[in-house]
């Protein structure tokens, strides 16, 4: 590789260089082939393995992997791929059920909060502006694939999406501390699902167009329990429940 191919690598783990470029960065020989196989377009890819081959391959010594790489342990593979676009359906939203989430910032949680859509067939996520790029190396990672079956977009101003939703009679469902119990709510197949931020929970604006107030109550009632659930954990239980036959 060449020293300005290691550092534009490299620059992908910015999100500006990655805003620039429309690139990101993908690791690991299952991954990129998922991708390969997938509708997305692969700019580049970089392996150790001389068994893999192609027009956009390049192979490379295992040092130079371990310079571009962005694992603790660099893996054997690493593709550089377009980032793909998406246009938000309102038909979607109107008639499927959506996550909607309102500043999520840790990568850990995005990732997998992507694989638990993926796992409960949801195929749009819509994100406000603060929330974790979901083509950041660590969501890539956590989502262990899930991001090729699973939309994510991004909106300037969330709340105005969900009023507008609420006023075409879409159920909006929001987690709060004074919802109604979650397990003998009635739930709608359809409707968007709001989850919040890890400290603050959902903001003031977007609590404001919640239609349907939820709570996962501890067990038992009156227990002294944690504070509060991890909002990847929080978002399980939930579409869990959506997707329980009633």
């Amino acid at each position: 590789m060449t020293k300005a191919e290691i550092q534009f690598v490299r620059s992908l783990a910015d999100k500006r260089a990655r805003d620039t470029h429309g690139m990101f960065i993908a690791e690991g020989s299952k991954l990129v082939e998922e991708i390969q196989h997938s509708s997305w377009r692969i700019e580049s890819v970089y392996t150790t393995r001389k068994e893999l081959t192609g027009g956009n391959v390049t192979h490379i010594e295992r040092k130079e992997m371990e310079r571009i790489s962005q694992l603790k342990t660099a893996n054997d593979t690493l593709a550089v791929v377009h980032i793909p676009h998406y246009s938000l359906s309102m038909e979607e939203l109107d008639n499927g059920l959506t996550l909607a989430l309102d500043g999520v910032q840790n990568p850990g949680n995005m990732g997998t909060i992507i694989r638990l859509a993926d796992w409960f067939g949801i195929k749009n996520i819509v994100c406000s502006a603060e929330c974790a790029d979901c083509y950041s190396p660590k969501v890539i990672q956590a989502t262990m694939g899930a991001i090729l079956r699973v939309k994510v977009h991004y909106v300037d101003n969330l709340a105005q999406l969900l009023q507008s939703a609420a006023r075409r009679k879409v159920a909006i469902y929001g987690t709060l501390l004074d919802g109604d119990n979650i397990y003998a709510a009635e739930l709608q197949e359809c409707g968007i699902i709001v989850m919040g931020n890890e400290g603050r929970g959902v903001s003031e604006e977007c609590r404001q167009t919640i239609t349907h107030s939820l709570f996962i109550p501890p067990y038992p009632t009156n227990a002294a329990t944690s504070e509060s659930l991890n909002v990847a954990m929080a978002t399980g239980i939930v579409l869990s429940e959506f997707r329980r036959p009633r």
